[in-house]
């Protein structure tokens, strides 16, 4: 961690919190659901290293960055909005941009909406999601997934969720979430999930997770709170409203997948199929270079293997 430099940066309305290391092409890193920058403290000392500028902002709604309240201004005109003001602000006109789970999505729609900003993709974890004309997005989730318990869907009512995290020590919470390793569908039933956490016995952190990591995270929820990166979902429906437009264009970017094996979301219902098929995400991303499914890792891929995720996009960025 020696060497990351912070600081605030004014874009798109809001005051942005990044960290960063290197001198070189510039490299852009889109953290998820819960998480923040440190995210990937493993990727910005490696790539920093191999000659590149690590860049990795707290995304909106996140850690020190500004959170707007109403979920209207988390839609993905706004969060690529704010990477396009980034960029501008690094002085670059394209940068090399990895992303993973709401990273990784935010990073799907600044190649649909802005591909001249973006020399390459790697993506971690979510496949774009082909839009539905017929179906909003949460009410396709609630038919796919198992109905309303499913995290997405116990995600939709502001304020339910905080209550129930507030329910549970915050180092405990993302704890939970960092080290599950179960592949099948996250459900949520209210009120029962946070009290099978809450009554839990303390967990043995795997090695790639240390009380640090964790007591890092948890400082900054507890101050900052989970309202924003819930905002991310909430805006789902108004995004699939907002993005008619672009319904069944193609991703025109260089891009590189990688997914755990035991990743819950390569175990959704007809996401390996889609992953897979030749009609499926290579349709949607024609310039998609390569899939790599990582044996024995889970959804938070970029911290539990974070050496051989450094080398995977490494080794892909350097063509470019």
């Amino acid at each position: 961690m020696e060497g990351i430099e912070h600081r605030m940066v004014s874009v798109n309305g809001i005051n942005m919190h990044v960290a960063e290391k290197g001198q070189g092409p510039v490299v852009v890193f889109l953290h998820g659901f819960p998480e923040l920058w440190y995210s990937w403290r493993y990727q910005i000392v490696a790539l920093a290293d191999h000659g590149y500028r690590a860049v990795a902002p707290d995304l909106r709604g996140y850690g020190d960055t500004d959170a707007p309240p109403s979920f209207k201004e988390y839609t993905v005109h706004h969060l690529v909005g704010d990477l396009v003001a980034l960029i501008e602000s690094l002085g670059q006109d394209q940068v090399f941009v990895v992303g993973h789970d709401w990273g990784a999505i935010i990073a799907w729609y600044l190649c649909l909406f802005r591909p001249d900003r973006v020399k390459a993709l790697v993506n971690l974890s979510v496949p774009c999601f082909r839009r539905n004309p017929l179906v909003k997005f949460v009410e396709g989730f609630r038919v796919s997934c198992g109905g309303d318990d499913y995290y997405i869907c116990r995600f939709q009512e502001p304020g339910e969720m905080e209550q129930e995290f507030a329910q549970v020590d915050t180092a405990k919470l993302m704890a939970s979430f960092l080290i599950s390793r179960k592949p099948g569908l996250l459900m949520i039933p209210k009120n029962r999930w946070v009290a099978s956490i809450s009554d839990s016995p303390a967990v043995t952190l795997p090695s790639w997770l240390t009380e640090e990591d964790i007591n890092y995270y948890a400082s900054k929820f507890e101050k900052k709170g989970f309202t924003g990166g819930l905002n991310f979902y909430r805006a789902l429906d108004l995004n699939w409203e907002l993005t008619a437009a672009w319904t069944n264009a193609q991703l025109k970017v260089p891009v590189k997948f990688i997914i755990g094996d035991l990743d819950l979301v390569y175990h959704m219902p007809g996401m390996k199929q889609y992953i897979h098929a030749v009609e499926g995400f290579k349709k949607d991303a024609p310039l998609l270079e390569e899939i790599v499914v990582v044996e024995d890792a889970a959804h938070f891929i970029n911290q539990e293997k974070g050496d051989e995720i450094s080398t995977h996009i490494y080794n892909f960025i350097k063509k470019f």
